[in-house]
């Protein structure tokens, strides 16, 4: 199992990420509500703004203040 950090001191399961995508657009802010709704957001910005979703194959939502692209490269980097 591979651990990585999405802020914070926070860390993620990285082979259940399916998706990291940016809040901006309507879909991902549709699907954060959708999964507030259904109690299947978890929050590790610290209240920081937004700046990376993580979609999972559980179908949580990871809300991080992280960047995607420094996301994305923690998950691609090789141990």
């Amino acid at each position: 199992m591979k651990l990585i950090d999405v802020g914070f001191g926070n860390y993620i399961n990285a082979e259940r990420i399916i998706s990291i995508a940016a809040p901006e657009s309507l879909p991902v802010r549709r699907l954060i509500q959708d999964a507030k709704n259904a109690g299947r957001v978890v929050d590790v910005s610290c209240g920081k703004k937004t700046k990376s979703v993580i979609l999972t194959d559980s179908d949580h939502i990871v809300c991080s203040a992280e960047e995607p692209e420094v996301i994305a490269e923690k998950l691609n980097k090789k141990d």
